[in-house]
């Protein structure tokens, strides 16, 4: 399973958006490969951060690994969607998406692959790096129930296959 992150957006979620200097926004990236690092240790899964790259970068695309993580920086004039959509279409639904991006949303979603935002993959990245491992969904054993539409109530009950998706794909974290 492959874990695709859109970097920025993960990096300044659930944060009053600041101006940072170079020496600055590379500390906060290595913060989150740091915390992502220590996530990854918890589950047996593949991440990848997209970066953007596009306003002052390189000329090709450049492509690291720190930490057991990949990290991707786009190229000049090339915007860390456009490699995150070429992901998503080369991965397919063996991946889950991290972006509170609506675009990305939308073409995530023509893949049936599930995207889940930001703001509650870096209250996951919260609880495991604090050691908390608590799900998303209940353990009790009434997730099944609400995968299947709430105990059986009815079809405007059920839940859609949008939003089984990422039920699943937050399990899986």
């Amino acid at each position: 399973m492959f874990l695709l992150i859109d970097g920025y957006n993960l990096l300044h979620s659930g944060r009053t958006p600041i101006r940072l200097n170079g020496t600055q926004l590379q500390w906060e990236r290595d913060r989150l490969i740091d915390q992502l690092s220590v996530y990854r240790q918890t589950k047996p899964i593949e991440i990848i951060v997209v970066f953007d790259g596009w306003q002052a970068g390189w000329t090709t695309e450049k492509r690291e690994r720190r930490k057991g993580i990949e990290i991707i920086f786009s190229k000049i004039g090339e915007k860390a969607d456009e490699v995150l959509k070429r992901l998503i279409k080369e991965k397919g639904a063996g991946a889950i998406v991290i972006s509170s991006d609506h675009e990305i949303s939308k073409y995530a979603n023509k893949f049936s692959v599930p995207v889940i935002s930001s703001e509650q993959f870096q209250e996951k990245l919260g609880r495991s790096e604090n050691g908390i491992r608590k799900e998303f969904l209940k353990d009790n054993g009434e997730e099944d129930d609400e995968l299947r539409g709430m105990k059986k109530k009815g079809a405007s009950r059920k839940l859609s296959k949008k939003e089984k998706r990422l039920r699943i794909a937050l399990k899986k974290l």
